[in-house]
């Protein structure tokens, strides 16, 4: 069963494909996993890292969407954990710590309020980097200091003081040097922080990447189960704004007629003249073996495509197998 999980920051491709194996595509965003279950048809998706501020955010009913369409949806550590907390009631599957802070409202073992999507932000680097991290994650930050406080190395106090002191900060300027000064800044006391900058480099707690693994484990162990498809418990609602959207990521992703019959050798100029009316009358006349039905939407529903652009795609990829006799084609 074949599985697509998107990743950056958080976890390297190269430790993830020692977990699962799967296609690892970049961190998410609006209409990748619309793109990722109609290109792939995965059994599974994972969603790990994904963009929310300089590119927009994954969208609820994509998620929805690829559930109705029998994809397994998992989620974790950052913007999966997001989703996943806001979409468990709708069957989205969310792994860690971090998943459950989000879905009960406070990290275990604090009482403080655990609900900004801030909470597992950071800044990051290129692809070519790997999207090498370039701050520390909120949650990391409060994770390591809560075991800090647990192994003595600060007091509860001091511990609470950096916490509000890291998470007045804007999340790109999250570092722990940068955390270390503000409390020195704050008069927070000498000794303590020079025991936690000395146990910081070798204890830190990397939540986001252990939610990541545990994700990926729960992944591998569900699809070596082999599922059946995920059963939507919910009607999927096809708005205006949805048909919209659906129609934008389709044509994007649609490379151009030309490239297409370029690259399967066919000469451009004897096909240009195909349209719509001229595949369909073509399939049924010489696939089917009927003439087009009345209902034509209502046929290819029937047929089990989603939608008639589905269908056509479908139409055009027989002619062209076909193309070879000339007898056959339109």
């Amino acid at each position: 069963m074949s599985a697509c999980v998107f990743l950056g920051p958080t976890l390297a491709v190269s430790d993830a494909a020692t977990f699962i194996d799967a296609t690892f595509l970049p961190p998410v965003q609006l209409g990748d996993v619309h793109r990722a279950v109609s290109e792939r048809r995965p059994s599974a998706i994972g969603i790990v890292d994904g963009y929310f501020q300089w590119a927009p955010a994954v969208w609820h009913k994509e998620v929805l969407w690829a559930i109705d369409q029998g994809v397994h949806v998992f989620g974790a550590a950052s913007m999966g954990a997001l989703r996943a907390a806001e979409l468990a009631p709708f069957g989205m599957r969310g792994v860690g710590r971090i998943f459950t802070a989000y879905r009960d409202g406070h990290l275990d073992g604090m009482n403080e309020p655990f609900e900004d999507d801030d909470e597992v932000a950071v800044v990051h680097g290129p692809p070519e980097s790997g999207y090498r991290g370039a701050s520390e994650a909120m949650v990391d930050i409060r994770c390591t200091l809560m075991q800090a406080a647990r192994n003595g190395v600060i007091a509860e106090g001091t511990r609470r003081a950096l916490v509000t002191g890291a998470k007045a900060m804007f999340f790109p300027d999250r570092r722990y040097p940068a955390v270390l000064a503000r409390g020195r800044a704050d008069g927070l006391p000498e000794p303590e922080l020079a025991a936690l900058e000395r146990w910081l480099p070798s204890c830190r707690v990397h939540q986001k990447r252990r939610d990541a693994l545990a994700m990926l484990e729960a992944m591998r162990e569900f699809l070596a189960a082999d599922p059946p498809p995920a059963r939507a418990q919910f009607d999927f609602q096809r708005t205006t704004h949805w048909e919209t959207a659906e129609a934008d990521w389709r044509k994007a992703a649609e490379p151009a007629p030309a490239t297409v019959l370029k690259s399967l050798r066919l000469d451009v100029a004897d096909c240009e003249h195909l349209g719509e009316e001229e595949l369909c009358n073509w399939y049924f006349t010489h696939v089917v073996g009927t003439s087009i039905p009345t209902d034509l939407v209502g046929w290819t529903r029937g047929a089990g495509y989603t939608d008639p652009n589905m269908f056509l795609r479908q139409v055009f990829a027989e002619y062209l197998e076909r193309a070879p006799d000339q007898g056959a084609r339109p």
